[in-house]
């Protein structure tokens, strides 16, 4: 089958990989239909982080195409969402909260196991880790919405829930890539009544308002912080998201973070957390990856409903032959997201 290959930094290639077959009877075989790029993906792309030279790509809804023997609550032909991580939801980790973490768990598109951008994918323990999709037909703007619930939606809902948005409350959200994006989104389906965006880019001002954000701020580093300290009053937020992952943007969310508060990190750590100025303002960190698996049926129900479209994230579109781009165009910030178009539904 053919499918994106990780070569190295700044080396992503369309080659051949084996076609994914049953291996354990708790497998299923999945055609891809919608794939799209993480900016997690970008830290490998950009060097800063490793990863093994093949399968990339993490994020994907498609079509069943295959069962194993063991294999329950999914059937050939249902649409699923593959969470970004495949766990058994039984294990202690997994009974938790922490999905992340099964014990008998891994992630897709890490060198060996498929990765979401290919046109198929072999999904461990699937009966516990796919989502069916309820109905037969759904509209593109609802098809690109399911795919974000593989991850990007879920890492900003977990970032929203780590924080402990309320309703009435105000926050800020550090990150106006599509997982800070789908914080205020996530902010705003939990009802807070204030939604700060941290955003120097128009575009992404616009969908931040979308969404729910009702002021913007676009300025970073210390202007950053005096602007949010002033539009709050001195105070600082109720609830704050750090959803990049830098130093500058760590610090951001450790320096607008109301004392007594919570800071929902979920941005891919590249820096030092300041545990000591937070120490001494009672402000706590809390966060991590994403446990998709948990969040999924509460927001596919609204999804469905069109509640919420977090779809709008995905602004740029190509087909696997297009997958090199795909990275360029979110590493040079030409993309919020990228989505990949790989097979009919």
């Amino acid at each position: 089958m053919r499918a994106a290959i990780f070569n190295g930094p700044k080396d992503i290639a369309i080659g051949e990989r084996p076609d994914p077959v049953i291996v354990e009877p708790t497998d299923a075989v999945v055609r891809v239909v919608l794939a799209c790029v993480c900016g997690s993906d970008l830290w490998y792309y950009r060097g800063e982080s490793d990863h093994a030279v093949g399968s990339i790509g993490h994020e994907f809804i498609g079509v069943v195409e295959d069962v194993g023997a063991e294999v329950t609550g999914v059937r050939g032909g249902d649409l699923v969402i593959a969470p970004f991580i495949y766990s058994d939801m039984s294990c202690p980790h997994c009974r938790n909260g922490s999905t992340i973490s099964c014990v008998v768990g891994g992630n897709f598109g890490n060198g060996t196991i498929d990765g979401g951008q290919g046109e198929a994918v072999r999904v461990p323990l699937a009966g516990s880790t796919l989502v069916p999709v309820p109905g037969t037909a759904h509209p593109e703007d609802v098809m690109r919405s399911l795919l974000t619930l593989s991850d990007v939606m879920c890492a900003g809902h977990h970032a929203a829930v780590s924080a402990g948005v309320t309703r009435g409350g105000t926050v800020a959200v550090v990150g106006d890539g599509a997982v800070g994006l789908s914080a205020v989104l996530a902010s705003k389906r939990l009802g807070a009544e204030r939604i700060i965006a941290l955003s120097r880019h128009a575009h992404r001002q616009d969908v931040a308002r979308r969404f729910g954000a009702t002021d913007i701020v676009e300025v970073r580093g210390d202007d950053a912080v005096h602007a949010v300290l002033e539009l709050t009053g001195g105070i600082g937020a109720d609830a704050t998201m750090e959803c990049v992952g830098t130093q500058q943007a760590i610090d951001t969310a450790a320096a607008i973070a109301r004392p007594g508060s919570t800071i929902g990190i979920v941005g891919v750590p590249h820096g030092e957390v300041p545990f000591t100025a937070t120490f001494f303002a009672n402000v706590g960190w809390k966060g991590g990856p994403a446990p998709a698996r948990i969040y999924i049926p509460e927001l596919l129900d609204d999804v469905l409903a069109g509640a919420i479209e977090p779809g709008l994230v995905l602004d740029y579109e190509t087909d696997l032959d297009g997958v090199p781009d795909a990275y360029a165009a979110m590493d040079e910030r030409r993309a919020i997201k990228s989505l990949i178009r790989v097979s009919a539904p």
